[in-house]
């Protein structure tokens, strides 16, 4: 099983998450505007948004996490079959423990994170890992950040929307602040689904702008056409 992207293709066989929207959003959304050196991508799965940046970049070093034996070795083999390969570099391990033992900081740390806390877990134990907070919460995850994030850098981030207030709140705890938010929509009259979140070190203003996916099923907005375009085969 296989995602091609315009300049990429992602093997998903063996990893618990799958390519989706959530994490094309992230990997396209997230600013590059620091011109970031070193990026690291937290709970990296298949290793896509990590790809997404390194076609979008000229990041010297992107470093990937991934605590899923399977997911890790899929990663792996994502980055090196990649133009970018030497540029790639994924570690098998949690957030927690790697942020105790590297002393490096990153100018952009992304993370499309475990976030169910109240739905019924799957017989699968690699999806539940991959989905729920109990591998790594918002806490520990904040924390690793702020340990890892260099004085100028930004965090990126894509959760549910119903989490954002929690998130920000327990991001504070740690000295990350808001800066910019994007509330995603499927489509104009649906509830509003997704919060990408860009947090930095420096308390400032913070600006909200809204994502519409679709105008009508398959019919998809400028604005996201724009967003994505880059990577999708179809678009």
């Amino acid at each position: 099983m296989k995602f091609t992207f315009k300049q990429f293709t992602v093997k998903q066989e063996r990893s618990a998450m799958k390519v989706g929207t959530d994490g094309v959003l992230l990997g396209a959304w997230t600013s590059l505007d620091n011109q970031p050196l070193s990026i690291l991508d937290i709970g990296a799965g298949t290793g896509i948004i990590s790809l997404l940046l390194a076609q979008r970049s000229l990041s010297e070093t992107i470093d990937a996490v991934e605590l899923d034996e399977n997911a890790y070795e899929e990663c792996v083999d994502n980055f090196e079959a990649s133009d970018w390969g030497d540029r790639l570099f994924c570690y098998h391990t949690s957030a927690q423990q790697f942020a105790v033992e590297i002393d490096d900081t990153y100018d952009l740390i992304v993370s499309n994170p475990p976030f169910y806390t109240d739905h019924f877990k799957s017989e699968n134990k690699a999806r539940n890992k991959a989905r729920f907070t109990d591998s790594l919460s918002f806490k520990d995850l904040t924390k690793a950040v702020s340990k890892l994030l260099s004085s100028h850098g930004i965090f990126t981030l894509i959760i549910p929307f119903k989490e954002e207030t929690n998130f920000i709140s327990i991001a504070s705890e740690h000295h990350l602040f808001p800066n910019k938010i994007c509330r995603v929509k499927g489509n104009i009259n649906s509830e509003i689904k997704r919060s990408l979140i860009e947090f930095s070190l420096i308390n400032s203003k913070v600006s909200v702008e809204e994502l519409i996916l679709e105008n009508s099923r398959h019919h998809y907005t400028e604005k996201y056409k724009n967003l994505v375009k880059d990577f999708y085969l179809k678009l």
